[in-house]
């Protein structure tokens, strides 16, 4: 990635999505149908055959774009297993070439997150941590289905549990994230974020720009 400066993220809203609260509850009261995507499947394999018979905890790092963020995660949890998705495969193999750090504890895959949270689901993954760091804010008002919060996706994130941590550097993406937790029965409370070392190349960049992060914990169980 360039470590040019960012632009601002903008919106044409003036507040939370004024149809959030009514897609969070239909997404949480029904299961997607849409089809799996092959490559996802034989990502989501080759996840399961890497952890074989694991059964200590298990991290997911989900949109890590090049991995830096799975590697960081990796070395801050040794006792963990922590898997690196995202769905380009320009950045996962800019992972291989750049950050591989002879860890053994983590893997990067290049998947499709809709599909592969379902899989994870259905396969009885229980998360220990569940990292998603800065994802596509899709800022225009009609992407709002775009976003982890207003898609059907946001259910397969609470079912798989775990302490989840979301950091954006546009506030209005984590207060709506912490609305769609509310109406899922769970408390969060943006905060800024910072911290003397960037975990993924996107912090990086934003903070150069002089941009503020911000972020939201929650357990879910």
């Amino acid at each position: 990635m360039s470590e040019g400066i960012s632009k601002i993220v903008t919106t044409n809203q003036t507040g939370p999505h004024d149809k959030l609260e009514e897609l969070v509850r239909r997404h949480l009261s029904s299961d997607s149908q849409k089809p799996i995507s092959q490559h996802t499947r034989e990502a989501f394999e080759q996840a399961s055959a890497w952890l074989g018979e694991w059964q200590g905890p298990l991290i997911l790092d989900s949109c890590c774009g090049v991995g830096e963020s799975t590697a960081v995660i990796a070395s801050r949890y040794p006792a963990a297993k922590v898997i690196g998705v995202d769905k380009s495969a320009v950045r996962t193999k800019r992972h291989e070439r750049a950050y591989a750090s002879g860890q053994d504890n983590y893997l990067v895959l290049r998947a499709d997150l809709n599909d592969f949270w379902r899989l994870a689901h259905r396969q009885g993954w229980k998360l220990a941590r569940h990292y998603l760091l800065y994802p596509n804010p899709w800022p225009k008002s009609m992407h709002i289905k775009r976003r982890w919060h207003g898609g059907a996706s946001f259910a397969d994130i609470i079912r798989l549990g775990g302490r989840l941590v979301l950091r954006s550097n546009w506030l209005l993406y984590i207060e709506e994230f912490a609305l769609a937790l509310k109406v899922a029965g769970f408390d969060a409370t943006p905060s800024p974020y910072q911290s003397e070392q960037p975990m993924t190349p996107f912090e990086r960049k934003y903070w150069a720009s002089g941009q503020q992060s911000w972020q939201l914990e929650a357990d879910l169980g």
